[in-house]
């Protein structure tokens, strides 16, 4: 299967909540009961209240116009509204980032709990191995010893390695040790997990903070990318997560995963729009192939079931 269609099936419970509603709008002069279910269906999808507000406002210009029943011309004025919203934050690729900065690069994951952010460094450690590169796997999770434990497991799988201490250790202390073993082995790039903390706890957040100062000591420069891994089910309070963890680590790039596992994937739009932060990866099941980088061309397509417009 295609990357594309993995995309398109993932989102199948976003787009059916939108295509239920626009479909009674396509190929029709729209009224005024039309495009007020139309909008809580965009609502609904978690596209955040300004873009849905966007939205609106070019749907109902066009059916004030002389097209206003014209099916294609409609659906190209929501994919090219959308594009636009997205294409400030199609940023570079992970890979393309690792390839143009220093070595080791390290990317440290961050993000609540439940979220996916174990998985998705093993996934990501997959793809770079098949690209031809060495990373290195840093257990910060000494808050659950099963997620040492899981990192080790995965690793196996790969083909990596993994700095670990004793569960309960300092975490600031493993991503030092990770960082000093990353130069002395060689490994062009550095995966760091973390514990999954509540982004409203502000001594975990404090701690967030002192792992990034120690990062910085090891290796000054580093961390080179910080990635704040977001669950998509969770829709709104994705937005509220990543508002706080920006503000407190800085981050520089999202990954959202369980897009497959949810009607509210147009929360990634809501991010986009608000916080500016690129989407680097996101999600839409279990396999390693289903982690990809994110283009705005292709999730416009399979969020409305066509391909996207540009402006």
């Amino acid at each position: 299967m295609g990357w594309f269609q993995r995309l398109s099936d993932g989102l199948s419970k976003t787009r059916q909540v939108v295509r239920q509603s626009l479909d009674r709008v396509l190929g029709r002069t729209p009224d005024p009961a039309m495009l007020e279910e139309l909008e809580a269906a965009l609502l609904t999808a978690d596209l955040g209240v300004r873009v849905v507000d966007r939205l609106m406002t070019h749907v109902r210009e066009h059916a004030r116009g002389a097209d206003a029943a014209n099916s294609e011309a409609l659906q190209n004025v929501l994919s090219r509204t959308l594009y636009d919203v997205l294409a400030p934050v199609q940023g570079a690729s992970l890979e393309q980032l690792i390839e143009k900065g220093p070595k080791p690069f390290v990317v440290l994951m961050v993000g609540v709990n439940g979220v996916g952010k174990t998985t998705t460094i093993a996934k990501i450690a997959q793809r770079l191995v098949q690209g031809g590169r060495r990373p290195l796997l840093v257990a910060g999770d000494t808050f659950r010893a099963a997620a040492i434990d899981q990192l080790q497991v995965w690793a196996d799988r790969v083909g990596v390695d993994v700095i670990r201490h004793r569960h309960g250790a300092d975490p600031a202390a493993v991503a030092f040790d990770g960082i000093v073993a990353a130069k002395a082995r060689a490994a062009d790039v550095v995966l760091i997990d973390t514990a999954g903390r509540l982004h409203t706890k502000s001594n975990l957040m404090e701690e967030l903070r002192k792992i990034l100062r120690v990062i910085g000591q090891a290796l000054p420069g580093a961390p080179h990318e910080i990635l704040l891994v977001l669950d998509a089910t969770v829709g709104q309070n994705a937005l509220a997560q990543a508002r706080q963890f920006k503000e407190v680590v800085g981050v520089t790039g999202l990954v959202l995963t369980k897009l497959d596992g949810t009607a509210r994937g147009g929360i990634v739009v809501a991010i986009a729009d608000e916080l500016k932060l690129p989407v680097r990866l996101i999600g839409v099941g279990e396999a390693v192939e289903d982690l990809q980088d994110f283009n705005q061309e292709a999730f416009i397509a399979a969020l409305f079931g066509q391909p996207a417009a540009r402006s």
